[in-house]
């Protein structure tokens, strides 16, 4: 890989691993050039680019064995502070891309489907027999709330959504300009997926309104109840991520986080 590169690039420019869950991702150095260059990013990255969402792309190239890399500037700055998601320019950000056509329309033509609620409380439901927790008491207690609020889920606008909102994902250039980057989770669906997370895990919650309003929308008992709905889910998921991958520290991690969600929800007084 790092020879085909330099083979593309030239063989002045120096390649290095950029880290990430795959390895596929590398730093690309010459002189006071730099490129990140990544192996088989979805073809959306391009309009992600063209919104100023991700950092610019420079070039697309096919390799020899029908793979694809991806040249994108290399930005000075760094990962936002937990504390900062607190900023309301991270509500603006997500405003912007759950409102936008352009990102709907070519993530619905590369094949994505919207994601209904009904479909993923059926997924997850499965998912967690087949694994043998199904009637693992914190799972249980979670699956009767599931199925309680499944009805407010229904029938609500589905949009473009990153699937991931973690600190990690969002850059502070320089220049000051927010990025969104780590695509491969995108998805169409209820935008309380994404906001709901940000709220939860990163905003007091005497600051909830003034955050939501800022997005654009007005809080009610059902708006956070969804956003309870889709937390739920999400621990579910990744509860069964790392059980599969007998990850036990990771996934009694996220049993304490399914246990502290359960006693919020009930601090909420769902019924």
């Amino acid at each position: 890989m790092v020879d085909w590169l330099k083979r593309v690039l030239g063989y002045e420019w120096e390649i290095t691993p950029a880290g990430g869950l795959t390895g596929d991702a590398y730093l690309a150095t010459k002189d006071n050039q730099r490129l990140f260059l990544k192996r088989n990013s979805s073809p959306f990255l391009a309009v992600l680019s063209a919104e100023g969402i991700v950092p610019k792309l420079i070039w697309t190239k096919r390799m020899e064995n029908g793979d694809v890399i991806t040249a994108q500037e290399w930005l000075e700055g760094r990962e936002l502070k937990p504390a900062e998601m607190q900023h309301l320019r991270v509500a603006e950000l997500l405003h912007k891309i759950h409102h936008s056509s352009e990102l709907l329309y070519m993530l619905m033509r590369l094949g994505k489907k919207p994601v209904t609620s009904d479909e993923s409380f059926s997924n997850i439901r499965l998912r967690l027999e087949r694994i043998g927790l199904f009637n693992q008491d914190q799972v249980r207690i979670a699956l009767v709330f599931l199925e309680q609020l499944l009805p407010i889920t229904r029938k609500q606008k589905l949009v473009v959504c990153h699937g991931d909102l973690n600190h990690n994902n969002i850059l502070l250039s320089k220049e000051g300009h927010l990025h969104l980057i780590d695509w491969d989770n995108a998805l169409i669906a209820d935008p309380v997926t994404d906001y709901g997370m940000v709220l939860n895990w990163y905003i007091p919650k005497e600051n909830w309104n003034e955050w939501l309003e800022h997005y654009g929308v007005t809080s009610d008992d059902h708006l956070i109840e969804r956003m309870y709905w889709y937390l739920l889910l999400d621990v579910l998921h990744y509860l069964c991520w790392h059980l599969e991958r007998d990850e036990l520290i990771k996934y009694r991690e996220r049993l304490t986080d399914l246990e502290e969600l359960n006693e919020q929800i009930r601090a909420f007084n769902v019924h």
